[in-house]
């Protein structure tokens, strides 16, 4: 079974303000006699838990970037916040909608559970929203019969999880109005195909377009699955790789 901090810690809250809560009720002048052991670490530790799993669950979720699959805008040890409501309110474990609170727009940088192991949590840049027609042909990209414009910054040394470089070509792309910079290895194949975005459904791609097992392979994200839109990198730490790097701090994701 995959660890699973949502569920420990509403799991957590739940024992701790039960049996604070049943103390309060069964014992007779409660208020007046000394607290078990047990009833003191409940009363303590209850608020703080409720607090941190209304702030996980409805607000802001740090995540840290694993691996080089959203190179350049996200480097492998970026730690990021992601904003809960952007997506709708959700019930923490049973991640059933109780707020409708807006959208996933095309450009969006988003984090959602793998449609193929939910256990596991990916991110990656939305292409398609439902009703686009998403094409791609080795490294172009069409979107609604768009060719999307894109234009030569340079090369671009990335860092995979081994701390391996792989030297790669960094691209300006106007995904039909929004702009972002993506990575290709040149000199190198890619995959061919398309796909028609249902209601209800999602098109994801990573920006290191040759290194990134994204849409292409393994196809829609269903909307149950989004956990919410990445804001800001609040550090970096990648030790054994490029350590901390104060430059990254505040840095939106864009």
């Amino acid at each position: 079974m995959a660890f699973d901090l949502e569920w420990i810690l509403v799991s957590a809250t739940a024992i701790s303000g039960v049996i604070w809560a049943l103390y309060r009720l069964l014992v007779r002048n409660a208020s007046e006699k000394p607290e078990p052991v047990l009833v003191e670490y409940a009363r303590s530790f209850f608020p703080v838990l409720l607090a941190v799993l209304v702030l996980r669950s409805f607000v802001l979720e740090p995540f840290r970037i694993p691996s080089g699959s959203m190179l350049p805008t996200l480097e492998i040890g970026d730690f990021i916040l992601v904003n809960k409501f952007a997506y709708g309110l959700r019930l923490p474990v049973a991640h059933t909608k109780i707020l409708e609170t807006g959208k996933p727009q095309r450009g969006d940088v988003v984090v959602f559970r793998f449609p193929n192991n939910p256990d596991i949590d990916y991110i990656k840049r939305l292409i398609g929203v439902p009703g686009d027609v998403v094409e791609w042909d080795n490294k172009n990209l069409r979107v609604n019969g768009v060719d999307l414009a894109r234009v030569a910054v340079g090369q671009y040394n990335a860092l995979d999880q081994n701390n391996g470089v792989h030297a790669t070509f960094r691209l300006t792309e106007d995904l039909l109005g929004i702009s972002h910079d993506i990575l290709v290895v040149p000199n190198t194949g890619g995959s061919r195909g398309s796909i028609t975005v249902p209601e209800g459904s999602y098109f994801m791609m990573g920006d290191n377009r040759d290194m990134s097992h994204d849409g292409r392979a393994w196809g829609l994200v269903p909307e149950a699955n989004l956990v919410g839109k990445a804001t800001y990198v609040w550090m970096h730490a990648n030790f054994g790789g490029d350590g901390f790097k104060p430059s990254r701090i505040g840095n939106s994701i864009d």
